[in-house]
């Protein structure tokens, strides 16, 4: 499977709502629904975890990414990725980065490539 990386920088592919979505796999669907729900305070339905990959523009996407400023800003400028963008890394992303420092080795590796 080809590494999907998400507009922010994390890796759609490895994430559990793509492997439930790609596999069909409704017993993940409940774990991550469980773990998530733990995690963020919130409660996340097992049928609410069905996604693409963040850049999916005819699958399902999670919830979280059709609100997310990220996603929706480099959508906007139509890059495939942050890593693309000509303000990398702006004041949206060091934040998050904060927080998700695997996303931002990511879209440094892509960058350095460019």
């Amino acid at each position: 499977m080809d590494r999907l990386v998400a507009m922010c920088g994390l890796i759609c592919s490895d994430c559990p709502a793509y492997l439930a979505t790609v596999n069909n796999d409704d017993e993940k669907r409940r774990e991550t629904a469980a773990a998530w729900s733990k995690q963020f305070g919130v409660d996340i339905k097992p049928e609410g975890i069905n996604c693409m990959g963040c850049l999916s523009t005819e699958g399902p996407v999670f919830h979280h990414c059709t609100v997310c400023e990220i996603r929706k800003c480099g959508m906007d400028k139509g890059v495939p990725d942050c890593g693309h963008c000509a303000e990398y890394a702006c004041e949206k992303l060091t934040a998050f980065f904060e927080h998700a420092p695997a996303a931002k080795a990511a879209l440094d590796e892509i960058r350095s490539g460019l």
